[in-house]
Order: C-alpha cells, then sequence, then structure tokens
C-alpha cells in the first residue's frame, strides 16, 4: 500500500467521512468545494488522466472505482479489506493533497466539462421572500447578506445586489432566497433572477470565497469546537433544533440559528434569517412551534424562545 507523504502547509481542508447506502462506497466529504459544481467518474488508472488526485487514490489495491463532486470523493473499494480498516488512512492521504494545493481535477478538464444546470422558484411563506433552487450544491454552509457592503467574499451576492429589487440574499445548500423591495412585483422579476442565477452557477465562478473569514467560522472543525464549550442544555437545544427545526425552516427558503440559552430565566435566543427573517408567519411559527416542541422536550429547562432577525 502507497502511503502519500505529508507536507508542511497551512491546512484549509478537513475532510469528514460519510457512510452510504453501499457497505462497499465510502463518502470523504470535504468542508470546501474541489471542482466547481462538476462531477467525475473514474473506472480505473488510465480513466483518470484528467486527475492526478484520483490517479494517486488508484495505487491503492483496493479502490475500484473513484467519483468526485462539487464538494466530495466517493470511492468503491474491492471486498479485499473493510473500510472501518483503511478510512481514516485515506481521509488523511485525502486531505493532505488538498491542502498542497494540488488540483483534484486538470483545469483543462474543468472548463471542457459544461455544468448542466437547472434552476427553478419556489414560494415561500413570507411574501417577500422567493427560494431558487438549483440541482447542484452551491455552498457547505449558510450566509445572510444584508447590503452589499456585506458581499466582500461572496461574489454571486454582490452581482445579485446590482439588481435594483434585491433588498438581501441568503445562501445556503442549494437554493438562494431572495428578499425584494415592495417596488417590483415577483412576476416582474422571477424569470430574470432565475436566469441570472442558473447562468452564473453554469459559468462555474465562485459562490463564496473559500478562504473568507466568515467561511472558516462556519467550518465544521470550528463549529463542533463552540459547541464542545457550550453547557449541556445548550447542547440539547442546538441538537433539538438541528433534527427538528432545520429541516422544515430550511425548506421554507431560511435558517435558524442558537444564539444563547439563560438558565435563569430559562429564555432561549435563536436567530432567524433567510425568509424567516421578518416573516410575519414567523412570530406564530416561533410561539406555537419552536418554543412548545423545546417546552415539550426539555420540560422545566425552556420557558420562553426569543427571536431575533439576522
Amino acid at each position: 500500500m502507497r502511503i502519500f507523504a505529508k507536507r508542511k502547509v497551512m491546512e484549509k481542508y478537513t475532510i469528514s467521512i460519510k457512510e452510504t447506502t453501499n457497505p462497499t462506497i465510502l463518502k470523504f466529504e470535504a468542508n470546501h468545494f474541489i471542482t466547481q459544481h462538476q462531477s467525475f467518474e473514474f473506472n480505473n488508472i488510465d480513466d483518470a488522466k484528467s486527475s492526478p488526485l484520483a490517479q494517486q487514490l488508484f495505487y491503492l489495491p483496493f479502490v475500484k472505482k473513484i467519483y468526485i463532486s462539487s464538494n466530495f470523493i466517493a470511492i468503491e473499494r474491492y471486498n479485499i479489506i473493510e473500510w472501518k480498516d483503511v478510512q481514516n488512512e485515506v481521509a488523511q492521504q485525502i486531505q493532505d493533497y488538498l491542502n498542497s494545493d494540488a488540483k483534484a481535477i486538470n483545469a483543462s478538464e474543468e472548463k471542457k466539462k459544461k455544468v448542466p444546470v437547472t434552476v427553478y422558484a419556489e414560494s415561500t411563506p413570507n411574501p417577500s421572500v422567493l427560494k431558487f433552487v438549483a440541482n447542484k450544491k452551491l455552498v457547505t454552509s449558510s450566509h445572510e447578506f444584508t447590503s452589499i457592503d456585506d458581499t466582500k467574499y461572496a461574489p454571486l451576492a454582490a452581482e445579485l445586489f446590482h439588481l435594483p429589487f434585491v433588498k438581501s440574499v441568503f445562501i445556503d445548500e442549494n437554493f438562494v432566497s431572495i428578499t425584494k423591495f415592495d417596488i417590483a412585483e415577483w412576476n416582474e422579476i422571477t424569470i430574470e433572477l432565475r436566469e441570472f442565477i442558473r447562468v452564473y452557477i453554469e459559468s462555474g465562478k465562485d459562490i463564496i470565497d473559500q478562504n473568507a473569514p466568515q467561511v472558516i467560522k462556519k467550518s465544521e472543525k470550528h463549529l463542533d469546537k463552540q459547541f464542545e464549550q457550550r453547557d449541556d442544555i445548550s447542547k440539547e437545544i442546538i441538537n433539538i433544533l438541528e433534527e427538528y427545526i432545520k429541516p422544515a425552516v430550511a425548506s421554507d427558503g431560511g435558517n435558524i440559528e442558537f444564539q444563547s440559552y439563560d438558565a435563569k430565566e430559562k429564555k432561549v435566543k435563536v436567530i432567524l434569517q433567510g425568509a424567516c427573517s421578518g416573516c410575519p408567519s414567523s412570530t406564530f411559527t416561533l410561539k406555537n412551534g419552536i418554543e412548545n416542541m423545546l417546552r415539550e422536550m426539555l420540560k422545566g429547562k425552556v420557558e420562553t424562545v426569543e427571536a431575533i432577525n439576522g
């Protein structure tokens, strides 16, 4: 088995190991994008001429097939080993490679491959916000921009703010939520916005600057460190929000983040972003949904939930 030499470089990539429904396939997920929203599949080392990383991985005798996508590498193994015996070593090898500033895919290959992108518009409970959903992963963490001054590290948001009817922009996973000014009606601007976002993604431009301080603060490593420093009740609240509340909020084009917990007042403060920020129905959702759930699941520990618009 060939082990890649470690280099003394500043690490910006971290790799997380994710299981799949197929026990022979494992995903190695990066905290930053590896390709510009493109996907590549390699069946052997000759097939991988366009990817120096895939070629190196094929030197491992158990590697059968490699799939490289936006922010992860999926590897299918032969049955000569079990993943539990080698997965940490493979994750470290991928991390070392990416942190050496070597390219996962040759730049010429990325330019040749046209990215098929579709974007559709989806209404939200907030009449001032529309959600534009792409068939590609756009970012690894959520980001909200309330003015063009916030967009130094966010090229897509910066360009959107040049449109006079855009009031704020929220980007998460595979969608962009846009809040409009009242001067425009959605039926007048939806097609223009949808096409603008589709063309931007298809061009392969950066959505968010990977080296931005805001991105580092939202990295899994940084968030895990923050989580471990919190008290036990705060950890329970965060877990409840992540498991039960966030998926529903994201489907409406928004986001909710934990801010603080006051044990004396039994009060939880959360930050609402995207479509949830300033939404007419957010107060009802907060009181009859989130607050009731936390009071029920953490009896005697939570009485009220207060929202702060992001």
